[in-house]
């Protein structure tokens, strides 16, 4: 009983989000625009290659940026287009299914780290880039994996992790930072050495991607070499990349606000990184250090925020903290809903938001 009204309150918050989601961005649109509205930025690149596949659309130049982008989200989408003729409609439904899913299994993580569910359900909820749990990006399918992943592994079911990890790890190569904190979460348990044989499967979607790509271009490292391609995202020193970050956003311009919120992501990250090392949470650390690391030595800042989504740890953290102090959760979000509604509008608008 208890764990159905943890999933219940959980549904509840996700539906609710979700509807008030729909009628902000409905309103004066007519529905056959909607799905439309939702289509910007990586979404229309998931869209690419789930129609064309990594070579693009016949005809039109090939877009080098298109293999950092793993094929789960896009496999999912072909999937759901077989009922659902509009692409941009089919991303949509993907991640309402799989952020129902991962907001139960926060929920019930949280739970079982004697925090309240429905608290960190919220509290990511109100995040400012959970405008992203929504659209037609890769976030919420990737979550609705790796967190159940995690709640597996500190149940010790240790097969049921594996294949969830693996599941993570044809959605993102952040697939590989779980799979990595899964090995160290194994050790910290101590658990029957007889089941580690299980941390190779989450390797496996890891391994499989990269040798198709080795097999198109002959590039082992391809999606790496596309975010180089598509995005400038060299490998830089981190006192570099944040100066080219910082001086970006002391521009002025669009994109300028984009910087600043790269920056304030950066900062946030470090402190919940600190946070997690004060309580010797060792395999989570590793799973948030690890991004953090490959994030802040790019040759500046992209997505720092909106990979904060998927650092469920954080979640966990903040339920923990204000189940004991409730008036914690009540401050977090007159912060952070008011800057979640401000960044969904200026994803809807087409500018950039994360």
């Amino acid at each position: 009983m208890i764990t159905r009204s943890i999933g219940r309150d959980a549904l509840l918050l996700w539906l609710g989000s979700r509807a008030g989601l729909l009628v902000a961005t409905a309103l004066g649109v007519a529905l056959a625009e909607y799905a439309d509205r939702w289509r910007k930025w990586d979404a229309t690149l998931f869209i690419t290659i789930a129609q064309y596949g990594y070579d693009g659309e016949p005809g039109k130049p090939p877009d080098e940026g298109l293999p950092a982008f793993f094929p789960g989200l896009p496999a999912a989408l072909r999937l759901v287009h077989l009922v659902i003729p509009d692409w941009g409609a089919a991303g949509l439904l993907v991640s309402l299914v799989a952020g129902a899913v991962a907001v139960v299994a926060l929920a019930r993580l949280a739970e079982a780290e004697g925090a309240s569910g429905w608290i960190a359900v919220l509290a990511l909820l109100l995040f400012p880039m959970a405008v992203f749990l929504a659209a037609g990006y890769s976030e919420s399918l990737f979550l609705a994996f790796a967190i159940p992943a995690w709640l597996a592994a500190r149940q010790g079911n240790w097969a049921s992790a594996a294949f969830l990890a693996a599941g993570a790890s044809c959605v993102r190569i952040t697939g590989l930072f779980l799979a990595v904190a899964l090995v160290v979460e194994f050790v910290m348990r101590r658990d029957p050495v007889r089941q580690a044989a299980w941390l190779v499967v989450p390797f496996v979607p890891l391994v499989a991607y990269s040798y198709y790509h080795y097999g198109r271009t002959g590039d082992w490292l391809a999606w790496k070499h596309a975010q180089e391609a598509g995005w400038g995202r060299d490998f830089a020193w981190p006192w570099e990349a944040w100066g080219t970050t910082w001086q970006s956003a002391m521009e002025s311009g669009d994109f300028a606000v984009a910087f600043r919120m790269e920056i304030v992501g950066a900062v946030a990250a470090v402190g919940v990184l600190v946070w997690l090392l004060v309580l010797r949470r060792w395999s989570e650390a590793v799973y948030t250090g690890t991004q953090a690391a490959a994030l802040m030595t790019s040759a500046y800042y992209l997505s720092i925020p909106r990979s904060l989504l998927l650092w469920f740890p954080l979640w966990v953290l903040v339920a923990r903290l204000a189940t004991r102090r409730t008036w914690v959760i009540a401050l977090y979000a007159l912060i952070s809903a008011p800057l979640m509604i401000a960044n969904a509008g200026r994803f809807l608008s087409g500018a950039w938001a994360g």
